[in-house]
């Protein structure tokens, strides 16, 4: 069970409603009238808690749990213990997501706008946008419907912000059009100066970054990471981009729909990437680059040409990633050898 000082749980729910909430079938053995009260942990979760089984790696876990429900593929029906109910799916984990969601539901609206925080009078808020204290939000900045605005928030003239947006605690927004239910998590910074200079042996020149920031619609930005307005043109963010924590994306980036990019990885100025690219931790690609649609870059890689669309790399530099681990393998071998020559 989640902490109640931190979480207030709904329900309970029959298992046949929580069937047809994760799109899910019951087991022909299943009770659906089973009340089930909260989501747990395989090797936590008791009679009343329903649980997931979305990795093999958990089969025993599974077979042994005591949860009182299970989300599950068909295949493994015949390895849950006696009297657990099962809900019947080829994807228990989205089915999950969404079981958890109906029992943790996001808070209602509410409008309320604290008096601790600080709001142009050329600003203009949908009735039931809620403002947290010490907020700031600039001239003819335009917010939508339904949308959250955390404690200490900076919203810098001009910004509009789509309908059912949130944007937690300390982050700052400038320059930027945000579409709708996009999730900003705390410390994100957007639309600040690109890194533009002009070298001059006298010393550099700063450009003036004259673009936006672009986020589409469903994009969810981790905390502390920054996205950079373009220089000339925009950087932009395709819909329902996931941006994990500590990610640094530079002036004139563009993100093709559903792209995954994860924990402190970084995206040089101007680069393309297309549609569902997904990039590893601590990745790199350098600038002016085109990264195609589909492609796989392995956590740690530093990319510095062009990657085909569907394409897999890893490495430093980025190659196909079968040759980056034959490269390893090759290396450890004369590794390997070379300390057995030198013992003989």
């Amino acid at each position: 069970m989640a902490d109640p000082r931190f979480y207030l749980v709904s329900g309970p729910y029959s298992l046949k409603t929580l069937a047809e909430i994760g799109g899910a079938s019951l087991n022909t053995n299943s009770q659906s009238e089973i009340e089930i009260q909260d989501v747990a942990p395989l090797e936590t979760a008791g009679p009343g808690e329903l649980s997931f089984l979305d990795n093999t790696k958990y089969l025993q876990t599974f077979e042994r749990s005591a949860a009182g429900a299970c989300v599950v593929r068909p295949q493994y029906a015949n390895r849950a213990p006696e009297k657990m109910g099962l809900l019947l799916t080829e994807n228990p984990y989205k089915a999950y997501a969404l079981i958890a969601q109906a029992f943790y539901p996001v808070a209602a609206f509410e409008g309320q706008i604290s008096s601790g925080s600080q709001i142009a009078p050329s600003a203009v808020l949908g009735a039931s946008c809620d403002v947290s204290s010490g907020a700031v939000i600039g001239d003819r900045v335009e917010i939508a419907e339904h949308c959250r605005i955390g404690p200490n928030v900076v919203i810098g003239d001009g910004v509009s912000i789509g309908e059912g947006t949130t944007i937690h605690s300390g982050s700052s927004l400038s320059h930027c059009i945000i579409g709708r239910r996009v999730t900003i998590h705390p410390g994100v910074r957007i639309g600040q100066d690109g890194f533009g200079f002009a070298i001059d042996p006298e010393g550099y020149v700063k450009v003036p970054q004259l673009g936006r920031v672009i986020i589409h619609d469903d994009v969810e930005i981790g905390a502390n990471s920054t996205i950079d307005r373009g220089s000339a043109s925009d950087t932009v963010i395709g819909a329902g981009c996931w941006i994990d924590n500590l990610v640094q994306i530079a002036h004139n980036v563009t993100l093709g729909e559903g792209c995954v990019i994860v924990a402190q990885a970084g995206i040089s100025g101007s680069s393309k990437l297309g549609r569902q690219v997904m990039m590893g931790g601590q990745a790199a690609i350098a600038g002016h680059l085109t990264i195609g649609a589909g492609a796989q870059i392995a956590g740690k890689c530093g990319v510095m040409q062009d990657v085909p669309a569907g394409a897999t790399v890893g490495g430093i530099p980025a190659q196909p990633i079968r040759d980056w681990h034959r490269q390893t393998v090759l290396l450890r071998q004369l590794i390997r050898a070379k300390g057995r020559s030198a013992d003989g």
